[in-house]
């Protein structure tokens, strides 16, 4: 029998699927966006962005910006009890509505 893969991107077929007239690379104003600290964004992964790509199980959560890393923000979510600080790039960041 052939070993079941378990990487990072494992069960993500569905998630991290783009719908025919959104492939491709993105536009560049998603990459330059600015966000203040303490601002409240959505995590949306871009699955043509692998730089800065949270895991799978993050996407379409909400947190909170804690501080900026080079180019990466740092972004506070509570998972359960938890809190995890997340470094992601702004491609897949947008603000909270």
């Amino acid at each position: 029998m052939v070993k079941r893969s378990k990487g990072i991107r494992s069960k993500s077929r569905h998630i991290l699927r783009k719908k025919p007239r959104d492939r491709g690379n993105p536009s560049i104003t998603r990459a330059l966006h600015q966000f203040e600290e303490g601002e409240s964004v959505n995590i949306t992964i871009n699955p043509s962005v692998h730089k800065g790509m949270p895991h799978v199980r993050f996407n379409g959560k909400t947190g909170k910006i804690e501080g900026k890393q080079g180019e990466s923000y740092l972004v506070g979510i509570i998972r359960g009890k938890k809190h995890k600080t997340l470094i992601i790039k702004p491609d897949h960041l947008r603000r909270a509505q």
